[in-house]
Formats: C-alpha cells, sequence, structure tokens
C-alpha cells in the first residue's frame, strides 16, 4: 500500500516508523540497558561498551527476521537472539549480558516511547507552523466580513478572521495538551518478567533511575505492562488533534464549493485534477485530513479496547496496540504536516464573501433587526414582526430592508436611519475583533505559557 504514502504520510514520518527504525529502537533500548548495568554496577564496564557497540553496528534484515517474529509471538525475542549471537562472536561474557533482567515487552514498549518521542517532535513543529499560518491569516482578515452558517444556511454576519480564530484557538488547546501529557506518555517500560525487577536484586530501582537517565525518559513510579492508559491517552490525543483538523479540513472544502468559492486551496500543476473534467479544482488536502478524521476513531477504539489486559502481562490486547498505533501516529501527524503545508498557499476571496453577505437580500440581518426591535416592543413581538417581514421578503424576492419600511408596526420604533444602519454589516459582527485578539495574545505567548 506505500502507493499512498504520499497522500497520507510523508518521508520523516516514514523513517521514523519504519521496522527498521522499530528495531533500532529496541536496539538502542538494549544498549542503554548495559551502559545503566555497568555504572550500577551489575555488569563489567568493558562488556557493557561492546553490547552498546553490537547494538550500534548490528545489521538486521527485516524480512529474515519477520518469520521468526510470527514464531516468538514479538519482535523482541529473535531481535535479543541476534544480538546475542552477535556480542559471543566477539566475547562470549558479553553476550552473557544482554538483556540482563529485562524482558521483551520492557524492550518494545521503550522502544515504542523512544519512536513517540521523535514523532512528537514533528507534530510540535508542524504545529507551530500551522499556529504562524493561522495566526497571519486570523489577523489579516479580521474585519473582513463573511456570512456564518448555522444548520447549512446564512445565519448572521461575522469575519473570516473570527472563523480562522475558532480554528486556532482549537490548535492551541491542543499544542498546551501535548506540552502536558509528554512527560507522561514519554515514560520508560522496566519491570522485568512481571514488574519487580526481581532478578536484579536490590538494585533493580537504581538500574530503572539510571536507564530512563540515559534514554532521557521519565521514571514511573511503577512499571505499566498491563496499564495500557499511557497509551489509550496517547491515541485519544491524536484521535482529537485530527478531529481538529478535520473541522477545519471541512470547513475549507464547504467555503470551497462552486456556488460559495469564499477561499480555495492553492493551484499546482497536476494538484487537484479530475481526470474527466477539465475545469475542476478539488481541495486534495481537505479530502486527505478528512479520511484520516474518519479513520482515527475506529482505530482508537481498537486500543481503548485492549486497554484490560490480563493480570501482569496482556495476551493479545498488548499486540493488538502495535500496528494500530502506527497506523493512528501516521495517520495524525500526516494530516497535519499536509494541512500545515497547504495553508500558506490558502486563498481567500473577500470579493465573494461580500456578494454571498448580498445574496440573502438583507435576511442575514434579521436578528439585528429583531432585537433593535425588542428593545422597544418586546422580544417576542419583535419576532414574530420580522418573521413575517423575512417570509414576506424571501416570497416576493425583494430586500428585507424594503419590506420593513413599509411594515406599519414598525414605524415609532425605528426610523429609516436605524434600518440602515441595521443593515451595515460592520455593526453587526458583535465583539469579533475582542475574541480575535485574544485568541492572538494566547497564540504569540504560547512558549512562556506551555
Amino acid at each position: 500500500m506505500n502507493l499512498f504514502d504520499g497522500l497520507f504520510s510523508y518521508a520523516a514520518l516514514e523513517q521514523i516508523l519504519s521496522g527498521e527504525s522499530r528495531l533500532r529502537a529496541m536496539l538502542t533500548f538494549e544498549a542503554a540497558l548495559a551502559t545503566a548495568e555497568a555504572r550500577a554496577g551489575i555488569i563489567p564496564e568493558g562488556r557493557a561498551r561492546e553490547i552498546a557497540q553490537h547494538c550500534d553496528t548490528l545489521h538486521l534484515d527485516i524480512s529474515d527476521l519477520a518469520p521468526q517474529v510470527a514464531l516468538a509471538g514479538n519482535a523482541a525475542i529473535p531481535l535479543i537472539k541476534a544480538l546475542t549471537d552477535a556480542a559471543s562472536r566477539d566475547h562470549k561474557d558479553a553476550a552473557r549480558f544482554v538483556h540482563w533482567g529485562a524482558t521483551s515487552q520492557d524492550a518494545i514498549d521503550t522502544g515504542f516511547v523512544l519512536q513517540v518521542r521523535d514523532v512528537f517532535d514533528l507534530i510540535s513543529a508542524e504545529l507551530a507552523r500551522l499556529t504562524d499560518s493561522l495566526v497571519a491569516l486570523a489577523d489579516q482578515h479580521r474585519a473582513t466580513p463573511v456570512v456564518a452558517r448555522t444548520w447549512m444556511q446564512h445565519a448572521a454576519p461575522t469575519t473570516f478572521g473570527f472563523i480562522v480564530a475558532g480554528w486556532l484557538d482549537a490548535i492551541l488547546r491542543h499544542r498546551f495538551r501535548l506540552a502536558e501529557i509528554r512527560p507522561r506518555i514519554l515514560s520508560l517500560q522496566f519491570g522485568g518478567a512481571v514488574g519487580t525487577l526481581a532478578s536484579l536484586r536490590d538494585a533493580g530501582p537504581r538500574v530503572a533511575a539510571e536507564l530512563a537517565s540515559e534514554l532521557q525518559l521519565s521514571l514511573p513510579d511503577i512499571s505499566w505492562h498491563s496499564h495500557r492508559d499511557r497509551v489509550a491517552e496517547l491515541a485519544t490525543f491524536l484521535a482529537m488533534l485530527t478531529g481538529s483538523l478535520g473541522k477545519i479540513a471541512r470547513d475549507i472544502s464547504l467555503h470551497s464549493q462552486t456556488e460559495i468559492a469564499e477561499i480555495s486551496e492553492p493551484s499546482a500543476e497536476g494538484r487537484g485534477t479530475s481526470s474527466t473534467m477539465p475545469h475542476k479544482r478539488n481541495p486534495v488536502t481537505s479530502a486527505v485530513v478528512l479520511a484520516a478524521a474518519a479513520r482515527l476513531p475506529g482505530l482508537t477504539s481498537t486500543i481503548l479496547s485492549a486497554m484490560p489486559q490480563d493480570y501482569e502481562r496482556g495476551l493479545g490486547g498488548w499486540h493488538a496496540e502495535w500496528e494500530t498505533m502506527r497506523d493512528i501516529l501516521r495517520l495524525s501527524a500526516g494530516a497535519l504536516h499536509h494541512l500545515a503545508s497547504m495553508f500558506p498557499g490558502l486563498q481567500v476571496h473577500p470579493d465573494r464573501m461580500s456578494q454571498n453577505i448580498d445574496a440573502s437580500r438583507g435576511l442575514i440581518f434579521a436578528e439585528a433587526v429583531t432585537f433593535a426591535l425588542a428593545d422597544r416592543m418586546g422580544k417576542l413581538p419583535a419576532h414574530l414582526l420580522v418573521e413575517a417581514a423575512a417570509k414576506k421578503a424571501a416570497n416576493s424576492h425583494r430586500h428585507l430592508k424594503d419590506v420593513l419600511l413599509e411594515e406599519p408596526g414598525i414605524h415609532g420604533h425605528l426610523t429609516a436611519a436605524d434600518l440602515a444602519g441595521l443593515f451595515d454589516v460592520r455593526g453587526s459582527i458583535g465583539t469579533a475583533a475582542e475574541y480575535i485578539q485574544n485568541v492572538l495574545s494566547r497564540a504569540r505567548e504560547f512558549p512562556a505559557r506551555a
């Protein structure tokens, strides 16, 4: 399925999530374990250096390893065997200390955490890049009027900057979430056979501390072999992030429709074209992000379903995480990358936004008129009066302001000048500018507040 790699992922992400990188991360764990145990006086320093050197130089062919993984039930067992064989060719005593006191799940889980750390770095960079684009767009269009739509219908005026600030506000919450969960997710897994590090006797806690320090991971209070809330939290965070990206993509695709045409994704040779209709300009990035947002909930439900694991080590539930989490990381980080890459070229069409405001012949200002009248005659009578006038305007294809000027019930409450002011879009966007500024200020303060 690598035919679609460029659509849903990208090269830097694929490199981190490759099978080779997974094995290399597990070897990083094994090298760090030997180093930590040497510091704790468990194994000779020279043997630890030899093990670490073999971890650096060991070449593994995935096609050769895969059949062994199928027989063993996990990737750590054949990996450790290959490492032990390599070490024994130089020094049998070094081979004796490979993987000392650890279990397969320690290597696999910690290797996965090391991969996640690299993905987090990519996500952080892409979130920062997306934030910069949204800040610039919200600032540029803070006063650009556009139709706000509820239930897919014209509702009242807003500004495009306000819509973008809503997108940005959600992205900032995810940046804060990432900063908050990062040390909790990037946690060492090291417990030995049943989590107690019994084979290391009294040195277990010191080795764990040295190992966490060597790998620059947080040291948990207790091993978490069958307690998978960290993995579930990672999955649900990424699902929420991708859901917010999907909301942005949905808005972009809706605003891009031919009949609305208020914004457009960038155009380029071969981008968004149709195989049969030369005029098409399809929102490709929105499609990719929406596809990821559609898949993430199902994948995340698998991770949540796998949480109730058996006793001290899970059977099947743990295994269900491996490919599922790779898909979750790949789709979420890929969607973020593609959306962040698209935004600098997003095209905004203020003239079309203005035309769409005028398309309803003033009906979009019905709420503003209602509340102005409500101050004078009460909310319910005002609502009924404007509702009747709106129906008359729609049926006769006339402007609402003209119909209201003829309405006897409005005389004595609103003058023609009052009505003219109520149909001025600049007076109908409420405190949009203040809200936009709130979000922009928080975005610019983000590094200090994270």
